[in-house]
């Protein structure tokens, strides 16, 4: 089994890849393979909805995602790691989620997901909302912890003194693979949920647009 772990921060050595190792020291130890991303220093624009994806089978700008979307399909699992900045997500590992979601044409469907969110101080729990909602749009199953997926640290490095912080992580790291073996389990009694043919509604009345 493989865990992909997307570190959203341009500080690779900061306080997010302290977190991220944590996880990681308990994945390999469940006998998962990971992969970190780093993605915080690349250049990375926001989609531009052109719908060119359509067509193209991929994003229309050919950088990060489209050469690590191929990591994506196979992982059984990812984990989107991000700086709180203004009690968001780093800009740049928005456009890339936002652009990977939506360009990429396989099946999310059962693939384990965990957002990760360091701050200094606040911001937190909105910054993890932001996160999970990639997951809970594409049928992902969502791991937490023993409390949210959160850890402390302003200066790099600072993050080993948050004690609890990193107990979450390696809980988190833990359930999470707890949740990717028993899918696969399932996965082959069961195979995956059915699906129906989608139902695009939306709240806008043509007796108005004339």
């Amino acid at each position: 089994m493989k865990v992909v772990l997307v570190n959203g921060s341009p500080h690779v050595k900061g306080n997010v890849a302290v977190a991220l190792n944590e996880m990681v020291k308990e994945f390999e130890a469940e006998g998962i393979e990971t992969q970190i991303l780093n993605i915080g220093m690349k250049d990375i624009r926001g989609c531009i909805a052109c719908g060119r994806c359509a067509e193209l089978g991929r994003c229309t700008f050919d950088d990060i995602v489209n050469e690590s979307v191929h990591l994506f399909e196979e992982a059984d699992g990812v984990v989107f790691a991000s700086p709180v900045y203004y009690a968001s997500a780093n800009a740049t590992l928005i456009a890339f989620l936002d652009r990977l979601f939506y360009s990429s044409h396989f099946d999310w469907t059962m693939k384990v997901g965990a957002s990760v969110v360091v701050a200094r101080r606040g911001g937190l729990s909105a910054t993890f909302d932001e996160i999970n909602k990639y997951f809970t749009i594409s049928g992902m199953p969502v791991a937490s912890s023993y409390y949210w997926n959160s850890v402390h640290g302003g200066a790099d490095g600072e993050a080993r003194g948050d004690a609890e912080g990193l107990f979450d992580m390696r809980a988190l790291a833990r359930n999470m693979s707890f949740l990717m073996k028993s899918i696969a389990l399932g996965k082959e009694k069961f195979g995956l949920p059915r699906k129906e043919q989608h139902a695009w509604t939306n709240f806008v009345r043509e007796d108005l647009l004339s």
